[in-house]
């Protein structure tokens, strides 16, 4: 990226005192790029699942699951990519931040083919639906016929390889009907850790 300084200033602080200066350099100059080529846009489409880094206004940071069918993160264009968010537990966690704070981080893994990641940073921002599929006619249909609560469109500053080393392979097997959007406790997994059960034992102790 010409003219513009790859990675944080605290990353060039280490990498002087570490001695990494040099290779990370390379990494820069060979792997990170500021739009999606080719390669990197088929990736996208076929992945069914991506990991979402956010924090708010002051820092605090947020990492979140998102899952759907290939193509639920849309490519754009070279420079745009676009995912749904449906109804979930109501905290907006992730949305939240990208109010305060539009920088974002998107990791997704190819946990069965190629055994590789990829690395996209950017600036978001929420639109609805319905005003997105007037410029964006491509856009995937909705996932069980639930409507996307608000789509966030990621405008790509960085995207560049997560090394496949430590990536375990994967096989994927059916699984019972995924539900969108769902209130259903079991289809959410209920509670799981007992967090609720513990507030309630504490209660009854209270009490």
């Amino acid at each position: 990226m010409p003219g513009q300084q790859v990675g944080s200033d605290g990353e060039h602080e280490l990498q002087e005192t570490l001695g990494t200066t040099e290779r990370a350099e390379r990494f820069y100059d060979d792997q990170v790029i500021d739009y999606l080529n080719p390669m990197m846009r088929e990736f996208v489409t076929r992945m069914d699942m991506a990991f979402i880094s956010t924090a708010d206004a002051h820092g605090e940071c947020d990492a979140s699951f998102r899952a759907g069918t290939p193509g639920f993160l849309h490519v754009i264009d070279d420079r745009t990519i676009a995912y749904p968010e449906y109804r979930g537990n109501g905290v907006m966690a992730s949305l939240g931040n990208i109010l305060e704070n539009p920088h974002v981080g998107i990791l997704m893994i190819d946990f069965v083919r190629d055994l590789i990641g990829l690395h996209v940073n950017g600036k978001a921002r929420m639109v609805a639906d319905s005003e997105l599929r007037e410029t964006v006619t491509d856009l995937p249909p909705a996932e069980r016929g639930k409507a996307a609560q608000v789509w966030v469109v990621v405008d790509v500053e960085e995207a560049y390889i997560h090394c496949r080393k430590h990536i375990p392979q994967m096989i994927p097997v059916a699984r019972d009907r995924r539900e969108w959007g769902t209130d259903n406790v079991r289809a959410k997994g209920g509670d799981y850790f007992g967090v609720k059960a513990g507030h309630q034992h504490a209660e009854v102790r209270a009490g």
